[in-house]
């Protein structure tokens, strides 16, 4: 009993009381993100819309998104965290209820494309928000606490989802909705702005000049993101085509929901111990490992037509994920320079939009004209290849991780998510 006290104490005391409110914001978040778990399913079997329509659907929600975290970054930086945050949260509510309202696919479409907008704008601002107010010997644990409080979330509200999706749809986003103005409730009357003053009273804050061309030219950094782009392409699979695959097979709404729940409470019983597990191992070595995984689990997806069987894949895939999670934070957290954070955060956050709008469009084309088992064959072959390239890459993202220590750099980790965690996503 007093191990286990020593801990919990080791692993949640001595953060600040404003993390506590961003974990707050999260969980609650979390608990009603009903609508990109059951999107699919709702835009097929509810609406009566084809594989490649529901993807194309998915697809915008992953356009809106990658616009929304190109201008969420900058915001985060030139306007402040807290209002970006405020206005995500608030328009990503509105846009929530406006789509569960439409009816016609284009306006289903528009919906979606400006939800993707609002809900990962906020994602920058509040990654950037946790760094700002957590010292840099806690962001791990603070990043691993969160990640947990998404997923606790989300295994929750997947079991409740598909609950609801059998007593009527337009509750989940009803319930959606509400949680994200909860959200932006508790950021409102509890959270102060968070990022550094100007130089002067009522200055906005700018990054340097050529933050852009900075990015670009730092191809250490963007041959990290193209990995992850890779990664996610496989992982949202688990949004989009996996329900419908589920589906074909004569599977309920409900079943789906409390498969993909499996995901979920794997991570909140185990993702506190992953840290200490791989301490100390290459993280390329561990980053390879986590994409095979991956890439087997969602390639035995082929094989799937039972419950316990895609419950099966989903624990497996699962653990890739997991040892993907805290080797990603720490290290975009010595490859991001603290005054381009938010921007950093951004263009990170843009590979998961991209393959937010990708994924599902390429999976319903492929599924379509090459077949389902095709589709999951594939996904473990993307899966090698990426742990190839991580193993390749690896000595180089240590030696630009090694420069940036050198020279004193403040550097910050970025939260992983889900889509993702669309897993992952609205944050």
């Amino acid at each position: 009993m007093r191990t286990m006290r020593s801990w919990f104490r080791d692993t949640t005391g001595g953060l600040p009381t404003t993390f506590w409110y961003l974990w707050t914001g999260t969980l609650i978040n979390r608990l009603g993100s009903f609508v990109l778990v059951f999107l699919a399913i709702y835009l097929t079997q509810e609406r009566g819309f084809s594989a490649s329509q529901a993807g194309l659907v998915l697809g915008l929600w992953g356009v809106g998104g990658a616009v929304g975290t190109t201008a969420g970054g900058t915001l985060a930086d030139r306007w402040g965290r807290r209002p970006t945050l405020l206005t995500a949260h608030v328009g990503a509510a509105a846009m929530m209820l406006a789509l569960g309202l439409a009816r016609d696919l284009w306006a289903v479409a528009l919906g979606a494309l400006l939800l993707g907008l609002f809900a990962e704008a906020a994602r920058p601002a509040f990654g950037a928000m946790m760094i700002d107010v957590v010292p840099a010997k806690d962001r791990l644990r603070a990043f691993s606490l969160n990640y947990w409080a998404v997923n606790l979330g989300f295994a929750c509200a997947a079991i409740l989802a598909g609950l609801a999706a059998q007593a009527d749809y337009l509750l989940l986003f009803v319930v959606d909705a509400g949680t994200m103005l909860i959200t932006a409730l508790i950021i409102f009357v509890r959270v102060p702005e968070t990022r550094e003053a100007g130089p002067a009273a009522g200055v906005t804050a700018r990054a340097p000049r050529g933050a852009l061309r900075t990015i670009l030219s730092d191809r250490v950094y963007l041959g990290f993101v193209a990995l992850n782009l890779f990664a996610a392409l496989v992982f949202l699979q688990h949004i989009s085509m996996l329900p419908i695959a589920m589906g074909d097979d004569g599977l309920s709404p409900a079943t789906y929901g409390s498969v993909i729940a499996l995901n979920g409470v794997l991570i909140v019983v185990g993702q506190l111990f992953v840290p200490r597990l791989i301490r100390g191992r290459s993280r390329s070595h561990v980053l390879a490992l986590a994409a095979v995984v991956m890439g087997v689990g969602f390639g035995l997806t082929a094989f799937a037509g039972t419950p316990w069987f895609y419950g099966l894949t989903v624990l497996i895939w699962t653990v890739g994920e997991m040892l993907n999670s805290p080797s990603n934070s720490t290290l975009i957290a010595e490859l991001s320079p603290a005054e381009l954070r938010g921007r950093y955060q951004g263009v990170f956050s843009l590979s998961w939009q991209i393959a937010g709008a990708s994924a599902p469009i390429l999976g319903g084309l492929v599924r379509e004209h090459a077949g389902n088992d095709t589709l999951w064959y594939a996904c473990a072959v993307i899966g090698a290849l990426t742990a190839v390239a991580h193993l390749v890459s690896g000595p180089a993202r240590e030696r630009r991780a090694a420069d940036l220590r050198r020279s004193g750099e403040a550097l910050a980790p970025v939260g992983t998510n889900r889509a993702a965690q669309p897993t992952e996503a609205v944050a």
